[in-house]
């Protein structure tokens, strides 16, 4: 059993996998699009990417506002996740991704990467902290 980790964005969406026992969470790619409503490919590439991992669940990154209302950016986020259900038949578990942008650039500054360099980068990192958000939290369920 694997998980991945998505976090969604306008014109990209990062891509994290669990290892095999559920414990860590690995950034493999970012998948970009020309323009904020194209997702055909988008979805076709999560799919060979559920297929080459044996992925049974995604963690979705959920952008609600710091003060826990949503906005226009979770409802398309919830437009995305049905999409993705119809289109692998795997669940789809929305994960609240407040400030796990602002971790991967942090994680990068302290890393020494350059801030131009970051950017190329972020979306991938991200999907890391949303998919490891989650996988800490079953473990903390176990224990």
């Amino acid at each position: 059993m694997r998980v991945m980790g998505l976090d969604f964005g306008s014109k990209t969406v990062g891509v994290a996998i669990s290892d095999g026992l559920l414990l860590t969470a690995q950034g493999k790619e970012i998948i970009r699009r020309k323009s904020p409503g194209k997702l055909r490919q988008t979805l076709a590439r999560i799919e060979e990417l559920i297929e080459e991992y044996q992925v049974d669940k995604i963690v979705l990154g959920y952008p609600k506002n710091m003060n826990n209302t949503e906005g226009e950016r979770c409802e398309r986020t919830r437009e995305f996740a049905d999409m993705l259900t119809k289109r692998t038949g795997l669940p789809v578990i929305l994960w609240d991704e407040r400030l796990t942008t602002v971790e991967a650039d942090r994680a990068m500054m302290e890393g020494g990467i350059r801030r131009e360099d970051r950017k190329l980068y972020v979306d991938k990192l991200a999907a890391v902290f949303i998919l490891q958000g989650y996988l800490d939290g079953l473990h903390r369920e176990q224990v």
